[in-house]
């Protein structure tokens, strides 16, 4: 694997110049904000450590000796649509570029596993999941050993449709396909916190694994607070939250945080996150879930809906896509407001 540090003024010229230099399939392992100077004289920028599979690097070199390689255009749509996750841009500016580049892919060669898992990963975005689940069990039957279609596809559409076994046994495959994947074991982790049975203890001890492999890796971090407020341990929570801030300016991070710190009593805290978010979306992209969470943990049920509806209406969000199943939202369920949302959202993602 190689693994390279970035400088730049704003972390989405960091992220051009990381696609640009080592390709869509680069993954963020740490970043931090750096002033020098001093005064009116001082500067900030970004520090950005990226690492990419020595695999993935020769296809993005390939891809630039020539222009009409399909893999390229998955790499593209790749990269797009995770573009919003990272608060980098807007899905609706985002998506339509991953789309196309699926769609130009498949154009290429419709037999290529890469290009049917990019267009999936593109139906997912959109919640078309039914097309979502024909394009991941394309791509599959195309190559049986493409890891990142058994992750997508038991992370993102399978989990979302609420057929956890299913969503398990794929995220599983992909870290036997490539075992040293910390965002492969973080995704097994994710599914194992979604499950009806919740199963947080499972979740946290796949993520302690992970980390003793990749310390520095932040979403691993990030789902591990997750996990352990979820468990009941708000206050651990927190500090992994702190650690995941650290090392990148995740604003969902923040919203997080905020939810944890509402629920040990520190309400003036959690409305600082709030204002911090808001500050924040003048600036970059945040998902209306990030303000709900925050909302939720503080006893105000109608704004956090108001912000999932909004999500709902302008068809943005990652997150909202995982609403019947996602454990943040279960004190939301059985409102009739609420069940009104999740019966709209799943009858969109029947087409």
């Amino acid at each position: 694997m190689q693994v390279k540090k970035f400088e730049a003024p704003t972390m989405q010229e960091a992220l051009k110049v990381i696609k640009r230099e080592l390709g869509p399939e680069a993954i963020i392992l740490s970043t931090k904000h750096i002033k020098s100077g001093f005064g009116l004289m001082s500067k900030a920028s970004v520090e950005v450590t990226a690492a990419v599979a020595e695999k993935d690097l020769k296809k993005k070199q390939a891809a630039e000796k020539d222009p009409n390689f399909a893999l390229a255009y998955t790499g593209i749509a790749d990269s797009c649509a995770l573009i919003p996750v990272y608060g980098a841009g807007t899905p609706k500016d985002y998506y339509p570029r991953a789309k196309a580049a699926a769609e130009k892919a498949l154009q290429l060669d419709d037999t290529l596993a890469e290009a049917h898992t990019s267009m999936a990963n593109v139906f997912f975005r959109y919640l078309e999941l039914s097309k979502s689940v024909s394009e991941f069990e394309r791509s599959i039957q195309l190559n049986p050993n493409y890891p990142t279609a058994h992750q997508w596809y038991g992370r993102l559409t399978l989990l979302a449709l609420g057929q956890f076994d299913r969503a398990l046994v794929e995220a599983k495959r992909a870290v036997e396909l490539d075992p040293v994947s910390p965002i492969g074991h973080t995704d097994v982790a994710t599914v194992y916190m979604y499950m009806t049975e919740r199963r947080y203890d499972e979740a946290i001890a796949e993520l302690r694994n992970t980390l003793e492999m990749e310390p520095d890796f932040y979403w691993a971090h990030r789902q591990l607070g997750l996990a352990l407020e979820l468990k009941g341990s708000p206050a651990e929570a927190i500090v992994e939250f702190q650690r995941a801030a650290e090392l990148n300016d995740d604003p969902r991070v923040l919203a997080f945080a905020g939810h944890a710190m509402a629920s040990t009593g520190k309400q003036t805290e959690a409305r600082e996150m709030l204002a911090k978010l808001t500050e924040i979306a003048k600036t970059r992209y945040i998902s209306g879930y990030s303000f709900a969470v925050i909302h939720l943990a503080l006893g105000e049920k109608d704004q956090a809906l108001d912000w999932l509806e909004k999500d709902a209406r302008e068809q943005t969000g990652f997150e909202i896509n995982f609403i019947r199943v996602d454990p943040y939202l279960d004190p939301l369920r059985g409102d009739s407001r609420f069940e009104a949302l999740v019966s709209k959202i799943l009858s969109r993602s029947a087409n």
